[in-house]
């Protein structure tokens, strides 16, 4: 049975109140003030109370206060006279959920029952509704602490990958061999760097392409600069995020830029190759890897085992785009691609 705590001065409406709302179905603690109504309130639970405005000692407004500082207090319905909107309105903004106008008859007290009825209906939503949210909250934290975990384990055994193909070519003795395993090396630490960005990063969904590209770069420069043949690779980049997907592909085809510059543009000495990521406007991203080495000859066979430019093809039709090639301001090669953010 619902409990309502009632609180008003006047002895014969806390009467007539407790004879009609127990009529109702409610189960009526009266008091005969606002002190008396916050002890009440303090020392047992209600589902609802009701407060008269006038009252001596203690107004209507001053309890409502004094109720509102305790802990998991319950609706509040207010009771005005018929020409104070203004009372009700100050009820309303002190907290109140409803307010009731007292008139004289039983009318009231109907008004009064029916008025906690629509309160403690829109409490019972509004608590169904925050329980909802916090259930979604909790399942979303969830959700992406598992993601994280994903991609964490995902970088991990893509770095155990990545450590067995390099152990692998550093066994064999055929020399074409053994750099087609460092290629492929190359193409899974691209791959993993993208995971490890995720599960560090608070938003598991999208990459930082600029954090992304600059320890792709760092790695890059790494492996292919050497005291005998230094390369300098630099990295220009807007701040620009991608999905997972397409930070795999563009990952995928720097690198294989990147290296084909460092193979081929500068074959016995060495020399600087930049990278640079820009907003192009239109929801669309420009990529562009260029070198001042030897250039390249037009429509010319792919050197190598032509499997970096089978890949750098198959990562660029999955961002529905294509790799251009042109000479670069210095006469090397400029190798630039167009693709949608999304």
């Amino acid at each position: 049975m619902t409990r309502v705590l009632y609180i008003d001065d006047d002895a014969g409406l806390r009467r007539l109140a407790s004879r009609t709302l127990v009529r109702h179905g409610f189960a009526v603690t009266v008091a005969e003030g606002g002190a008396e109504g916050v002890a009440l309130a303090q020392a047992e639970p209600f589902d609802l109370i009701a407060v008269d405005h006038y009252m001596p000692g203690m107004d209507g407004l001053e309890t409502l206060e004094q109720l509102r500082t305790l802990p998991d207090v319950p609706p509040v319905v207010y009771v005005t006279g018929s020409e104070e909107g203004r009372i009700a309105v100050a009820a309303l903004k002190a907290g109140a959920a409803d307010y009731v106008v007292k008139s004289v008859g039983g009318d009231f007290f109907d008004l009064l029952a029916s008025a906690f009825e629509q309160v403690l209906e829109r409490s019972a939503l509004e608590r169904d509704k925050a329980a909802a949210e916090d259930e979604l909250r909790a399942s979303n934290a969830r959700l992406e602490a598992l993601l994280s975990e994903v991609n964490h384990r995902v970088a991990n055994s893509l770095q155990i990958v990545s450590a067995m193909v390099r152990m692998q070519a550093a066994a064999l003795d055929n020399e074409d061999a053994r750099l087609a395993l460092e290629d492929t090396q190359r193409r899974i630490a691209a791959i993993a760097q993208v995971h490890r960005r995720l599960y560090t990063s608070n938003n598991v969904e999208q990459v930082d392409m600029r954090e992304y590209l600059g320890a792709l770069v760092e790695e890059l420069g790494e492996t292919w600069s050497s005291p005998t043949a230094p390369r300098t690779l630099s990295l220009a980049a807007d701040p620009i995020r991608l999905s997972t997907d397409r930070a795999v592909s563009l990952g995928v085809i720097v690198t294989e830029l990147v290296s084909n510059a460092c193979k081929y543009a500068y074959p016995s000495d060495g020399g600087e190759v930049r990278v640079s990521l820009t907003d192009d406007g239109d929801a669309h991203f420009r990529l562009a890897v260029e070198d001042d080495g030897v250039g390249m000859v037009a429509d010319a066979a792919p050197r190598g085992t032509g499997v970096g430019t089978k890949l750098i093809r198959a990562m660029a039709q999955s961002l529905q785009s294509s790799v251009e090639y042109g000479t670069s301001t210095r006469s090397g090669v400029r190798a630039t691609l167009r693709a949608a953010l999304h």
